[in-house]
């Protein structure tokens, strides 16, 4: 698994589906926005920037190409950071409208989700009082009942949809069974090696944030895959940079982001993006690790390179 590397790969996950609008005024939104954010994560340290996209209108969750368009060029223009696009959207969306902006822009690296689950984000409701836009409590109530649907032939669909453009995936794992799905794609021959595996804890419906998680995650991707794979985590929430120091001090790479975590301290929004990338940048500096650039991630990862993209 790379143990030895001395570089951590941070990747900043810069909006997302999962919080709205009403959350944090410093939600990224518009097109221009998710740009800066993205570019200010890349700036304080981000080799990877992972991007979903909104409507500008409101800031519901829109998986739309022509959504992505703007900010994907702006991006492009201004930062060499590899770009990650989402095939996770939304959980409300079906996987042929979740895919489309990766199969359209040939990517370096695309997420993929390994497991069907429930993903519950109805208890952000009690710390929201008042919301700006009328989707925005129905979507997080709709997640008592709902399932973020990724089936066997759902994760299938995606990696054939995909096998022609060299995008390589960021795979994320929410549970210890999601390695093993990965495995048995492994095994078929549709996912190569190195695999990117995002280990994502915190999520209510998937495995928890305890040290105890976090080891066994890693012991387990270690022995279904030994050194053919590269190791990132998440921690949603508050557990995001103690989550993330705990996998830096193990060999691994981190996430964070405004998609992952509103929150820089307790009970403190963090203004940006690049905020909460500077905080894990400290964290890995102070262990005596250094980061690594856009270049090294694409060595370390073997991405094809930011000028065999489509956009």
């Amino acid at each position: 698994m790379a143990k030895n590397s001395r570089k951590v790969i941070i990747t900043c996950a810069v909006t997302g589906s999962i919080h709205t609008p009403s959350m944090s005024p410093h939600l990224p939104i518009t097109a221009e926005e998710i740009a800066d954010a993205a570019i200010g994560a890349a700036e304080a340290g981000a080799a990877i920037v992972h991007l979903h996209a909104r409507d500008p209108r409101d800031g519901r969750p829109d998986q739309r190409p022509e959504a992505f368009l703007p900010f994907l060029r702006i991006i492009k223009q201004r930062s060499a950071c590899v770009v990650n696009i989402t095939t996770g959207g939304a959980p409300t969306m079906t996987v042929e409208e979740r895919v489309r902006p990766a199969a359209t822009f040939k990517p370096e690296v695309a997420s993929l989700n390994m497991g069907s689950m429930n993903f519950g984000l109805y208890p952000m409701l009690a710390r929201t009082k008042e919301f700006k836009f009328d989707w925005e409590k129905p979507y997080l109530e709709g997640s008592r009942e709902r399932i973020f649907k990724n089936t066997f032939a759902d994760i299938e669909y995606i990696l054939k949809t995909c096998a022609g453009n060299g995008t390589r995936f960021e795979i994320e794992c929410y549970d210890i069974g999601h390695l093993y799905t990965l495995a048995h794609f492994v095994d078929r021959g549709l996912v190569q090696p190195p695999f990117f595996v995002q280990s994502v804890f915190g999520i209510l419906g998937g495995i928890g944030p305890h040290p105890e998680d976090v080891a066994h995650m890693k012991r387990t991707a270690d022995r279904l895959f030994g050194d053919a794979y590269r190791w990132s985590v998440l921690g949603a929430g508050r557990n995001q940079l103690p989550v993330a120091a705990m996998a830096a001090a193990m060999g691994g790479n981190v996430r964070v982001g405004l998609e992952d975590s509103l929150w820089i301290g307790p009970g403190k929004l963090a203004k940006s993006n690049a905020e909460q990338v500077k905080a894990a940048r400290q964290i890995i500096e102070g262990l005596g690790l250094a980061v690594a650039s856009p270049a090294e991630a694409r060595e370390i990862l073997t991405l094809k390179g930011g000028d065999q993209v489509a956009f």
